[in-house]
């Protein structure tokens, strides 16, 4: 598809079903997690993208080596991703889809923060510091609750980890001779660099395997084929056809379907704070990435 200046209905459609997409992950992660421990899922999850990935590059003709002088900048994602993923699994381990998706889905506001800081032209403006206050007070209101069922600080702390990640991350491809490299390439070097490191941690990180059904199976098969591989390149390939300002204002939806399929399938009671929370960090997040 040719390159779009603005956002068309194929687009919205597709942001708004990836948006879907990554809220049902998190309840997959949460459920998967009745069969495996948390950072052994992730490693199992990791291995099972290279190979798809490896398939995948293949097929396309796409190098699987990093260009030279860039290695060392994609082992240090890797590790990047190996930290955010360790915090997701084992937040969602402790605590509920819906406070962990609103403390993780924060991570626009540390980036424009971060980006703020470090990156020319990407100044806050009075709408963008509205958004990000706004933001941070949801995430606030939410910690601050300590009413509700399923309550671990070690949980929202390692979900306010994952978001710091996740941000670390996006800034260092950013700001790197990473942003140069194609994004299966980066996916896989994140991916394959993590998985050893994983699979090293689980021991000592908790169990390792717990009640393994076929259901469970299935809940990771999801999460190789449809989020850590193929879900993943698809997001990229609408970043090369439509603005990135308009990809990343979308990113707004993803709590918001977390909290709802967190009610709606796992049946976990969604506190009037939480809600509040909820529309305060979606808000936030629009203000900074609405242009």
């Amino acid at each position: 598809m040719e390159r779009k200046t603005s956002m068309d209905v194929f687009g919205a459609t597709a942001l708004i079903g990836f948006a879907l997409l990554l809220g049902f992950n998190q309840v997959v992660i949460k459920f998967t997690g009745g069969g495996f421990g948390p950072v052994l899922l992730a490693a199992l999850r990791s291995a099972g993208a290279v190979v798809i990935l490896l398939i995948w590059m293949r097929y396309k003709g796409v190098p699987v080596i990093m260009p030279k002088g860039v290695s060392r900048w994609g082992v240090l994602s890797g590790c990047l991703f190996t930290f955010e993923f360790i915090c997701l699994f084992t937040a969602l381990d402790l605590a509920s889809v819906s406070r962990v998706s609103i403390i993780f889905y924060s991570m626009p506001v540390w980036l424009a923060l971060a980006a703020h800081m470090f990156l020319p032209g990407e100044q806050l403006s009075r709408k963008r510091i509205l958004g990000l206050a706004t933001a941070m007070a949801g995430v606030m209101w939410a910690l601050a609750d300590r009413n509700g069922t399923d309550l671990s600080w070690l949980g929202d702390l390692a979900a306010l980890g994952a978001a710091l990640g996740w941000a670390s991350l996006a800034l260092l491809v950013r700001t790197t001779p990473l942003s140069t490299v194609k994004p299966e390439i980066q996916l896989l070097w994140q991916v394959a660099i993590s998985a050893p490191i994983l699979f090293v941690l689980a021991p000592f990180m908790g169990d390792l395997v717990r009640d393994v059904e076929p259901i469970h199976l299935a809940g990771l098969a999801f999460q190789i084929v449809f989020i850590s591989s193929l879900g993943y390149l698809f997001w990229f390939w609408l970043l090369t056809i439509y603005p990135a300002a308009f990809v990343a204002s979308f990113s707004f939806l993803s709590p918001v379907f977390s909290v709802f399929l967190g009610w709606l399938l796992l049946n976990e009671r969604v506190e009037i704070s939480i809600l509040g929370a909820l529309v305060m960090v979606a808000t936030g997040i629009y203000l900074i990435n609405r242009r």
